[in-house]
């Protein structure tokens, strides 16, 4: 890493932190307001589509670095074509939800290419006594960073879970190329995304003040994904020390679908049963954020850094880390049926008063906004149309 990288990330920064204000201040022209319903984690209208702001300034930062030579043009094309293809894609569905096959197909076609691109990550091992095979590993990773991208945006419920999450990815990644040969192959393109995301955060931490959208969380899983599946075309170990990083993300998301798969839900169908959205319905969306936060840095980053100094153990090392995770979110419920509110029975004798004209006239729209805040109950869930996780 060079001071190129870092006065690149820098920029980076800043280029995010303009462009989701002109985003937001730009959300009521482009049709991106997200309006509170009976799943929503907020309670009044909210600019969203923020997310647009980490794609371009991460896309021309990671090109730039390409140009002097600092990640290889192999890497910025499995990024940015195919990432700028989710984004869009993304876009589209935060103005409009477009069907999940839809999404679902541009997802794969820029996970194959990225995959075409880098090479697939050698699961199978075949190479040599099965030539015919080696097809498996490029399946397996080109639905790898399908799966990590919806999962990401499956976790994208709650003010800054996503962009803090996000920051953390990259930080870390980052941290672990100081150990390892494979990891900082990817470092220096890990930074400037991180720097990107943080120049969002800076908008997004709770109360919000815009959203990321799809649009942003598609691209940063897909990134995301991309850039541990190169890691893993050098070193297994590489790639199960990004799993461990993302460990929080990986078992909410992966352990509540397939807890809702098992009992027949539909889980094209929007919900609120990721443990997340359990823990904010009781401790707010900034204590659940910072306890995601501590988890990470005070017991996932450790023992990815362990996965990359013993090598050796990396399978036992990756069980042990995610295996506390696992129980977590059986502890806390993820994936369990909703629990409805019971409606109150009505009573036989129902009087209505109307309000006096005269106190109708004195309620300015800011009174009943608050008063919206305090009485509303919105529930918490995922707030894209197209979580189905």
């Amino acid at each position: 890493m060079t001071n190129w990288t870092f006065a690149t990330a820098a920029a980076a920064l800043i280029a995010s932190f303009l462009l989701t204000l002109a985003t937001k201040r730009a959300a009521g022209r482009l049709g991106l307001i997200d309006v509170p319903n009976g799943r929503s984690s907020h309670a009044v209208p909210t600019p969203t589509g923020g997310g647009l702001a980490i794609v371009v300034s991460s896309t021309l930062a990671l090109g730039l670095l390409a140009a002097v030579g600092i990640i290889s043009t192999r890497l910025f094309l499995a990024l940015a074509p195919g990432g700028i293809a989710v984004a869009a894609v993304g876009f589209i569905d935060d103005r409009k939800s477009l069907p999940a096959r839809y999404r679902l197909l541009v997802h794969f076609i820029a996970a194959a290419w990225a995959v075409a691109c880098i090479g697939p990550v050698h699961v199978f091992n075949v190479g040599h006594e099965a030539p015919g095979l080696n097809w498996l590993d490029y399946v397996v990773s080109t639905v790898g960073i399908a799966w990590f991208l919806n999962m990401f945006n499956f976790m994208d419920g709650i003010d800054a879970i996503a962009a803090s999450e996000a920051v953390f990815l990259c930080a870390g990644t980052s941290l672990l190329a100081l150990f390892s040969a494979a990891v900082s192959y990817i470092a220096g393109g890990a930074i400037v995304i991180g720097a990107a995301s943080a120049g969002f955060l800076l908008w997004n931490w709770p109360p919000a003040r815009t959203f990321m959208g799809d649009v942003g969380s598609g691209y940063l899983g897909f990134t995301f994904a991309v850039l541990g599946v190169a890691g893993g075309t050098h070193s297994g170990s590489a790639l199960c020390s990004c799993l461990i990083l993302a460990g929080v993300f990986v078992v909410d998301s992966t352990f509540t679908l397939v807890r809702r798969f098992m009992r027949g839900e539909r889980i094209t169908e929007a919900h609120r049963t990721h443990a997340f959205q359990v823990l904010a319905q009781r401790m707010g969306h900034r204590n659940v954020t910072l306890a995601v936060g501590l988890v990470n840095v005070a017991w996932l980053l450790p023992c990815g850094l362990a996965s990359v100094l013993w090598p050796q153990d990396v399978m036992w090392i990756t069980a042990a880390a995610l295996c506390p995770v696992i129980l977590g979110a059986f502890a806390i419920g993820a994936g369990r049926p909703e629990r409805l509110p019971v409606a109150p029975e009505p009573s036989a004798v129902v009087i209505q008063f109307s309000a006096p004209a005269a106190l109708k006239r004195r309620t300015s729209p800011v009174v009943a906004q608050e008063y919206h805040r305090q009485y509303s109950s919105p529930d918490i869930a995922d707030r894209s149309a197209s979580d189905v996780g």
